[in-house]
């Protein structure tokens, strides 16, 4: 199992009624999500616990091999082109044991969020696409769909009635914009229902990208009523 260092945690209020796990991208940490998630108002959907977990330092070949914080390896420059499978699979492992370990809490699958920026995109795809009930939502920010041929055969039934948002830069000149189009276009073909919205920025999280990820996240996480 992989082992990282201990999630940022906190939450909007007492009792919390929902998790949002966010992850970061390549070398940066948890605290990178902090301000977004400071910036999002769920007060409609009531007190939120933020789980913002910590990438372990590894080395990245696509950066030289320097070793900086990375939830598994690049080895090409177009990210699909080859993977690192292993890497791939040991921090959707770990992703998938944080959603256990709030189900353990007492939050129900379906009031748990999944989702990150970039790399912590990716891995919200093929944690969320691989989980065993529906959760609230999987969010995509800026990223794209490792091992997706493999996904098709190892995605779940229930995850189909996971949402999905998926957001992108036109200009991102990391993950390009055709790469999360062909995410967008397997998802689709397999039936989820997508969110899908594109700004024009590079690499980066913008505010409008933020307020519709808050309408997004305020409808799924919407309060249900017996």
């Amino acid at each position: 199992m992989m082992t990282s260092r201990v999630p940022l945690e906190f939450a909007t209020g007492p009792d919390p009624v929902a998790t949002i796990i966010l992850i970061h991208g390549l070398g940066a940490s948890g605290e990178t999500f902090r301000p977004v998630a400071q910036a999002l108002d769920l007060s409609a959907v009531g007190a939120v616990r933020f789980v913002l977990p910590n990438a372990p330092v590894r080395s990245v070949s696509v950066c030289g091999g320097e070793r900086m914080p990375a939830w598994y390896d690049l080895l090409d420059q177009n990210f699909v082109a080859r993977e690192d499978e292993a890497g791939l699979k040991e921090a959707a492992a770990y992703f998938t044991q944080l959603i256990d370990q709030e189900i353990e809490r007492g939050m129900v699958p379906e009031r748990i969020v999944i989702g990150g920026f970039s790399q912590g995109g990716a891995m919200s795809l093929m944690t969320g696409l691989r989980y065993s009930c529906p959760l609230a939502g999987i969010a995509d920010l800026s990223g794209y769909l490792p091992l997706a041929p493999a996904t098709g055969r190892e995605r779940t039934a229930a995850s189909r009635a996971t949402p999905i948002f998926m957001g992108h830069g036109t200009r991102d000149g990391i993950v390009p914009l055709a790469l999360a189009d062909a995410a967008r276009r397997h998802l689709a073909g397999w039936g989820y229902d997508i969110t899908w919205r594109t700004y024009p920025m590079d690499h980066t999280i913008i505010e409008a990208e933020i307020r519709d990820l808050n309408i997004w996240l305020s409808d799924v996480l919407k309060p249900t009523t017996l």
